[in-house]
């Protein structure tokens, strides 16, 4: 009994201050959770802003379906095309100029900034879209070389070939015609580029895109780890999420568990290249494997070009697609194009080259991007005081933000149509004329100019070939606008379901 006693005792008295403190800190946090919550109610007043109070208080909601179109509102309503939101020390722009000058002649004063860098460092860590200075000038270059190559090009172009064929293009025939096929084109693009994406960066297929629809713990792991991450932007303070972090709670808990599985994957796909031999593969792991033996490091590139060429991708389609349900007119000048370059094949015999020189069907994709950029907004960090060309004085550590959503809805940028789906906008003499990058910043512009641009417009440029040729597809139900999901890219709320019917049926 004695025995039993003295061994109870320390463990009481251990557990005893173990309680006061942990209901110590419980306290604590809520308090400070409350203090927060009254900061966010009063801070308006402070700066005396209707912004703020309408940002804070969501009032917006009442006449904006999504965040974007109120910015837009407001932007198009500013003489300079700039806004102030105070609460979020961030300065909004769609002025061209202002855009040229953060991304090109004052680029080395508006880096990601380690605001942004801390929000991502979880999932993306040292990957180039979290990085600044002298990491993000090595892994730029490495990766221009190996993006820019033919051979990467062209494996890139051979995966995309095989999935649309092998997968894309029989699951629409299996739904087509009946009178319940309706299916969610965004979840069929997400799997879709999400298989395109594996195989070239890792040489993995997790078979997305089979008849089955299958779950790939590597995708669902994936979709949460970025939406949590970008959920980190939201909080009214990063110390909110950073505690939660520390004590391994709610969504930081899923987030850290999240990455664990992407890590775990990460870590066997480079033991089974160092088994295999890497120098013979075309995959970019492998290919960066050659020059980088830091193990995290590659993880963090690796990642950081999934998330880069999946989301934004599978965005572009789904926003195309949606408007050429809207547009039959364009869909019927993008089949008699079709018709010109194939004269009786398919369109799967096109070259790389031939898709090029499909002037309207670039025009269309361009004009649809115009619209519904992949990527909404893209923000940077001042790092000392400036003045923008419009005249807005930016302080040092403020966080500026050029948006491309409102940008391709500016009425001063592209005229009084500015609305309307008009692929001709893009065409001189039938020819397809791109516009200054920053008046369209949808691949960025200057020094961080997107890298697989031409990647991205293969695969789009290939799927809508080989889905106008063969299919006609419609929105179910009304046409409504887009509810966007928030996350680092635009994602629609509740996908896009559609009708699949087999052209000549």
């Amino acid at each position: 009994m004695g025995f039993e006693i003295s061994c109870f005792l320390p463990l009481q008295s251990i557990s005893t201050p173990f309680c006061v403190l942990f209901f110590s800190f419980t306290v604590l946090f809520s308090l400070f959770s409350l203090l927060i919550f009254i900061l966010r109610l009063i801070k308006p007043y402070w700066c005396n802003c209707e912004v703020c109070r309408c940002f804070l208080s969501a009032s917006w909601v009442k006449d904006f379906g999504n965040l974007c179109d109120w910015y837009t509102h407001l932007l198009e309503k500013s003489p300079t095309g700039t806004i102030h939101v105070h609460v979020l020390g961030n300065t909004i722009t769609a002025n061209p100029e202002n855009v040229e000058h953060m991304l090109k002649t004052r680029f080395d004063n508006y880096p990601k900034g380690k605001p942004f860098s801390v929000i991502l460092g979880d999932l993306l860590g040292r990957g180039i879209f979290n990085v600044d200075g002298d990491s993000w000038r090595f892994q730029r270059k490495m990766a221009s070389l190996e993006l820019g190559s033919v051979s990467v090009r062209s494996y890139g172009f051979e995966i995309v070939g095989s999935e649309i064929q092998s997968r894309l293009i029989p699951l629409l025939s299996s739904v087509a015609g009946k009178e319940d096929g309706i299916l969610d084109l965004q979840d069929v693009f997400r799997r879709f580029s999400f298989d395109n994406i594996c195989r070239l960066s890792f040489g993995l297929d997790p078979g997305c895109l089979q008849l089955s629809l299958p779950v790939s713990n590597f995708a669902v792991a994936f979709d949460l780890a970025s939406k949590l991450s970008a959920e980190r932007a939201m909080a009214v303070s990063p110390l909110v999420w950073k505690m939660k972090r520390l004590l391994n709670l709610g969504s930081e808990r899923k987030l850290k568990e999240a990455i664990k599985v992407l890590n775990t994957l990460a870590a066997e796909m480079k033991n089974q290249r160092r088994q295999m031999g890497f120098s013979d593969q075309k995959d970019l792991l492998s290919r960066f494997m050659a020059s980088v033996d830091d193990d995290q490091y590659l993880r963090d590139i690796v990642i950081s070009f999934v998330l880069a060429g999946r989301d934004t991708v599978a965005s572009a389609l789904t926003s195309f697609f949606y408007l050429l349900s809207q547009h039959p007119d364009v869909e019927a000048a993008i089949r008699d194009e079709v018709e010109r370059f194939i004269e009786g094949t398919e369109a799967a015999a096109l070259s790389f080259e031939q898709m090029r020189e499909m002037h309207y069907l670039n025009a269309a994709i361009y004009e649809s991007m115009r619209l519904y950029p992949p990527v909404q907004f893209d923000s940077k960090c001042c790092q000392e005081d400036d003045i923008l060309p419009d005249g807005t004085f930016v302080r040092k550590s403020t966080r500026v933000t050029y948006h491309p959503y409102a940008m391709g809805r500016m009425e001063r940028i592209w005229g009084p149509d500015c609305l309307e789906f008009k692929p001709e906008r893009w065409l001189r003499n039938g020819v397809f004329k791109s516009e200054n990058p920053f008046k369209f910043p949808v691949f960025q512009g200057g020094l961080r100019v997107c890298l697989g641009k031409e990647m991205a417009l293969v695969e789009m440029r290939s799927v809508v070939l080989a889905l106008v040729q063969r299919f006609d597809i419609r929105v179910a139900g009304p046409n409504r606008a887009p509810r966007f999901v928030p996350g680092l890219t635009a994602t629609m709320r509740g996908g896009l379901p559609v009708l699949v019917r087999q052209r000549g049926a």
